[in-house]
């Protein structure tokens, strides 16, 4: 789900089947039904609340939705089974998780990064595998992939799409948050019953905290 900037609508992905919910929260309603792709799984809204746009997880396609009429103005190919996306600050860059390499033939997931201007893929990157979130510092520097598959993090410079780093964190890492200032992320180990505290830095964990069991989402404020 994601709500728009000014707090009027919330855009929800009904994984179940093709489409996306509009809700007016004022009343709590369902305004506007939108089809996208196969099993959408998540959308995130533009800055200026524009553009929504959606993962299609049994497609393997972005959606780009005009949230002025709710239609779809383009559908954007990405990799296998697109789980997640983040977008920067400006607005001007999408970054998709992809479970699945399958345009190359392994294992290890990829990260598409779209130019919303053109809705183009401009650049696609080898990440750990089963990525399943990702998100971006507030000044849009870095963005942090979470690798379930790998027990693993990867820093993104956004300036160059380069991965910058692999951290090590606990077992079956499922969420990410970054604080405020963006001097922090916060790693959720489902697995091990921790939370990775990365400096982002130096791209070091520190600390791990223990929490209880099955930790999977994290929010930093």
């Amino acid at each position: 789900m994601a709500i728009s900037p000014e707090g009027t609508k919330a855009y929800v992905a009904n994984g179940g089947g093709h489409t996306v919910s509009v809700i007016n929260t004022a009343t709590n309603t369902v305004t506007a039904t939108v089809r996208v792709g196969a099993n959408p799984l998540d959308v995130v809204l533009s800055p200026d609340g524009t553009h929504a746009y959606v993962a299609d997880n049994g497609s393997d396609l972005v959606s780009v939705i005009d949230t002025a009429t709710n239609t779809v103005i383009a559908e954007v190919k990405v990799g296998g089974l697109p789980i997640n996306l983040a977008i920067t600050p400006d607005g001007t860059h999408v970054y998709v998780a992809e479970q699945m390499g399958i345009l190359f033939n392994e294992r290890d997931g990829r990260v598409s990064v779209i130019d919303t201007t053109t809705n183009n893929v401009v650049s696609k990157l080898k990440v750990g595998v089963r990525p399943v979130n990702i998100a971006i510092t507030p000044n849009g520097a870095t963005a942090y992939v979470v690798n379930a598959g790998s027990n693993s993090v990867s820093a993104i410079n956004t300036a160059s799409n380069t991965v910058v780093a692999t951290i090590a964190v606990g077992a079956n890492p499922s969420d990410v948050s970054i604080t405020p200032d963006g001097t922090s992320a916060y790693v959720t180990n489902a697995g091990s019953d921790t939370v990775s505290v990365i400096n982002t830095s130096s791209n070091a964990v520190t600390p791990t905290v223990t929490v209880g069991a099955n930790p999977v989402n994290a929010a930093a404020f």
